[in-house]
Order: structure tokens, then C-alpha cells, then sequence
């Protein structure tokens, strides 16, 4: 029972691995990811914030994803 729960960790492991590394992209794939990102955000108020009148966290959440994946691209 360890030795296969050592080999399922090892496999997710390198899995997990080998996808962030397939994941590096090019500045304009990055661009486009954000694009599609920013489209999923619903901006009900005109950008206004929501209604509380707080500032969207889609849009940081979107902006902190293109700074991440620019940052992989390098």
C-alpha cells in the first residue's frame, strides 16, 4: 500500500510538472488568454465597480493572470 501511494504522488508529481511546463507561453498567447478573461467579466455598472461601488475583482483577477503568465514567458 506505501509503494503505491509513493508511485501515485510521484506520478502526479511529475504530471503537475510537466503541464506548468507545456503552460509557458508566447507574450501574444498571453495576451489573448487575458482578452478572454476580461470578456468573462461582467461590468454591470459601466465601470463604475459593482454595486457596492468596490472595484471588480475579476478585472485584478485577470490582470495578476497576464502578469503571471508574461512572467513564464520570459
Amino acid at each position: 500500500m506505501t509503494r503505491q501511494l509513493f508511485f501515485a504522488t510521484t506520478l502526479i508529481g511529475t504530471a503537475v510538472l510537466l503541464n506548468s511546463a507545456a503552460e509557458a507561453a508566447t507574450a501574444v498567447q498571453c495576451e489573448d488568454k487575458a482578452a478572454n478573461c476580461l470578456g468573462r467579466c461582467a461590468d454591470r455598472t459601466g465601470g463604475a465597480g459593482d454595486w457596492g461601488g468596490h472595484q471588480s475583482k475579476c478585472l485584478l483577477f485577470c490582470d495578476r493572470q497576464l502578469t503571471r503568465c508574461i512572467i513564464r514567458a520570459r
